[in-house]
């Protein structure tokens, strides 16, 4: 099969299948909805046609038979196409329709089912659909159709006498006019009911109260769409079963300026915690494994008792450039490795290696300190890092006369957000700085600027010092300067909120 209706879950990236993310990876056009999590696309490959095709109320986009035109089109191409929808594809999602289309046409196509926010919204506001000895039963309502039309769909009286749950998917509009319509064909009013808005991500929001209420308290909350409303006894067991608004940093936003991949991992670290994650990379790695001067190092690396390593990206395109040329990780046999903190000796242990060095303070200057622990010491060195960056390791090897080889496998390159990042910027909480060259990449397109509502959390000196020769304050700084210290010392500075 090469087209797939994909279904990417309620909005937590962390609930989408192994299979829809193995689809996007290889997919050569994606059709996306409004309802994807941020990060659904991050997997797509550079080369991947990305269309938004997503509907929202009031503003309709795309429409249903263009959308299904371009499926079929993309069938004809013979183009591997991944036709990605909030939820699940087969629930309130439309996706038979195209599946119909498809099917008319003669091509072949696959369902990966998707969460449906129908169960797991509930469920991350503390609401089961069924309970033993309450609920035994589940509905699902399409809520945005008018209760007063005459030609109806939904039968109101089956509805009320329904012994269970009833769940009401893009209802906030009608919310009112349905609960009303409820009442009028015989379910209590008394009943508990809930709302849940943006249900399963960090920016959920739950309003509680009776059938004969809950509109009211949802109008006074500001609820939006999309949401779901639940109608039952379950409703009524969130107090006693809420977890998701627990986490720490639950309802906070966090900017994440890491470069990618490792902007992913911070974010999902953060979105664990309950924090709303705003990755906006501040710097881009692009790869120069093809220079002489790499290639040089790959080919003499025999040369080498000592290896220098960075940064996860250092090991990342070390490893990169000696798959390039056939080699793995036996090519360093000859040779001890230094890793500047955990995370870098990691992104080692990750390529079946064991960092021989990793010093107490996880900065270019504990690194250097730690040199003197070798023995024997080093001859002869290979840096395999960023270029362009501080010279305080080499000159410490050179100090103690070990000769060394400053490679640059990689560029670390600003890269300006756009107007909508920087929007989301200058609302969020906090902002995270992980190293200098980013601090200077937000500067540059902040024209030096720093928003007056977030706060500032930087990874270490080196990065606060950057910070603060700007004119900016850093409210807080890491004491382990890597990505678990960051997350300590954030979790330090929000506890009495």
């Amino acid at each position: 099969m090469r087209i797939h209706l994909v279904g990417a879950g309620p909005g937590d990236p962390g609930l989408m299948t192994a299979r829809s993310l193995e689809l996007i990876a290889r997919a050569d056009l994606v059709l996306y909805d409004r309802l994807v999590p941020a990060t659904a696309l991050d997997g797509a490959r550079p080369e991947a046609e990305l269309v938004y095709v997503g509907k929202r109320p009031g503003a309709p986009g795309m429409g249903q038979e263009e959308i299904n035109r371009r499926l079929v089109d993309a069938g004809r191409e013979g183009l591997r196409v991944v036709r990605l929808k909030g939820g699940d594809p087969f629930v309130f999602g439309r996706g038979s329709e195209e599946a119909a289309a498809l099917a008319e046409a003669g091509f072949g196509y696959e369902v990966v089912p998707g969460v449906t926010a129908g169960v797991a919204a509930p469920a991350y506001a503390g609401i089961p659909a069924t309970h033993r000895g309450t609920a035994s039963a589940v509905a699902f309502v399409a809520g945005h159709e008018d209760p007063a039309k005459p030609d109806t769909a939904i039968d109101w009286g089956a509805l009320a006498r329904f012994p269970g749950t009833l769940v009401f998917y893009m209802g906030v509009a009608r919310l009112a006019g349905n609960a009303a319509a409820l009442i009028e064909a015989g379910r209590p009013a008394e009943e508990p009911a809930a709302v849940i808005e943006r249900g399963s991500t960090p920016g959920q929001r739950v309003v509680t109260g009776t059938l004969g209420t809950i509109a009211a308290e949802a109008e006074r909350a500001g609820i939006e769409a999309p949401a779901v409303a639940v109608v039952g006894e379950v409703a009524g067991r969130r107090e006693g079963l809420a977890w998701f608004e627990k986490g720490p940093l639950f309802g906070l936003e966090v900017v994440v300026t890491r470069a990618r991949p490792g902007a992913g991992a911070l974010a999902g670290r953060l979105r664990a915690l309950g924090a709303e994650p705003v990755e906006l990379p501040l710097i881009r790695i692009e790869p120069r494994l093809d220079t002489p001067e790499v290639s040089r190092a790959i080919a003499g690396l025999g040369r080498y008792d000592l290896v220098c390593l960075t940064s996860p990206n250092g090991v990342g395109m070390l490893f990169e450039a000696l798959g390039e040329r056939g080699l793995d990780g036996r090519a360093l046999a000859g040779a001890r490795l230094a890793a500047i903190g955990p995370g870098t000796a990691a992104a080692l242990a990750r390529n079946g290696l064991t960092a021989d060095l990793v010093p107490e303070s996880f900065v270019a200057e504990g690194l250097a300190e730690s040199f003197a622990s070798l023995d024997p010491p080093p001859g002869r060195a290979l840096m395999a890092r960023a270029s362009g960056a501080r010279q305080v390791i080499p000159e410490a090897l050179h100090s103690a006369g070990c000769s060394v080889d400053d490679v640059g496998f990689y560029d670390a390159v600003a890269q300006r957000p756009g107007p909508e990042g920087l929007d989301r910027l200058r609302g969020s909480d906090w902002i995270t700085f992980t190293s200098a060259s980013a601090v200077r990449s937000l500067a540059e397109a902040l024209d030096g600027k720093l928003p007056e509502g977030p706060r500032v959390v930087s990874i270490g000196p080196v990065t606060s010092e950057a910070i603060r020769k700007l004119g900016w304050s850093v409210d807080a700084e890491a004491e382990s300067h890597d990505v678990d210290g960051l997350i300590s010392v954030l979790l330090d500075a929000t506890a009495s909120r």
